[in-house]
């Protein structure tokens, strides 16, 4: 186990290099600069005043010489100064880092709840009413856009029907749990929707393929009751291709969490990410880019730890 985990983390440093330098090039792609950015139109300075400013913040220097100092300072643990609000760019992500987790947790546990019980009732009622109606709403929530269904949702519950709350006003759960998940309900549904018809769909494919093994069929003729059949052997086995969907769509989470975060008014990574590329803060959008991709390599590797538990054939080494 120990040696597989190496492994992993050994093979996650050149991923993370790579997402790390096409983010270093690619905010670098998009016209203007940070201090144009961040002076706006309003604000005259001479060519002189706005070359010590450059060299002031190291964007005179060539790209590869800029990126070297950004992964040198990074690496001692200091990933640079934000040029918005000139706070460390680990202070401003660990301030926003819980918004973001929660919100990914919230849809993920969204996307449990309602996929998995429909993707497992429709596999085990095959061509119902039920199995056609948990189909067709999976292939709608598939096809719904979070920036339309979050808008959607915002003007129908929150402004019209007054259900919940509007949108706006974040609180922390630590200071009012409740008022917290009040708050990050619509925005975990407006998350959750596509990752759960995403989820039941692919619960139904897997129980359908495990269902019909002989091995199914043998407990089946020894008579085992099917609810035990379907908990001993066809809901375990079944998981591994659910948790590696799941694995998988945690980068969709984090990148629908931008959209969503800015239509709810949460003061997460993703809008801060959002507001850094409209400014050109390039070590903010570093800094963030790279907590995201750690994230998602972190829990991919729990994914394939995962695996071993359920299926003890799949051996770790």
């Amino acid at each position: 186990m120990s040696r597989y985990l190496a492994l992993r983390l050994s093979g996650a440093v050149p991923t993370l290099l790579g997402v790390s330098i096409l983010t270093f090039l690619f905010i670098r792609l998009i016209p203007g600069d940070a201090i144009a950015a961040r002076l706006g139109t309003s604000t005259a300075l001479t060519p002189e005043q706005l070359a010590g400013l450059r060299a002031y913040f190291g964007l005179d220097q060539p790209l590869p010489v800029q990126y070297w100092s950004w992964l040198t300072s990074l690496l001692r643990g200091d990933a640079g100064y934000s040029i918005r609000t000139g706070r460390p760019v680990l202070v401003e992500i660990g301030e926003r880092l819980p918004a973001t987790l929660e919100l990914a947790a919230a849809a993920a546990l969204i996307a449990l709840l309602v996929g998995l019980p429909l993707g497992l009732l429709s596999a085990m009622r095959p061509r119902t009413r039920l199995d056609v109606a948990a189909r067709i709403g999976g292939l709608v929530g598939l096809s719904l856009p979070s920036f339309w269904l979050g808008t959607l949702i915002v003007l129908v519950f929150s402004l019209h029907l007054r259900w919940l709350p509007n949108t706006g006003g974040y609180v922390d759960f630590l200071r009012d749990p409740i008022a917290n998940l009040a708050l990050l309900l619509f925005p975990a549904i407006t998350l959750g929707v596509a990752l759960a018809a995403a989820t039941m769909r692919m619960t139904r494919s897997a129980m359908l393929d495990v269902l019909g093994a002989d091995y199914v069929r043998t407990a089946a003729a020894k008579g085992l009751r099917r609810s035990l059949i379907v908990r001993r052997h066809v809901l375990k086995n079944g998981l591994i291709v659910v948790v590696t969907l799941l694995g998988i769509q945690v980068g969709q989470l984090f990148g629908g969490a931008v959209v969503v975060e800015e239509i709810f008014s949460i003061p997460g990574v993703g809008r801060m990410l959002l507001t850094a590329i409209v400014q050109r803060d390039y070590a903010l959008v570093q800094g963030g880019v790279l907590v995201i991709a750690i994230l998602f390599v972190v829990v991919n590797i729990v994914v394939d730890l995962l695996y071993g538990y359920l299926d003890p054939r799949i051996r770790l080494s």
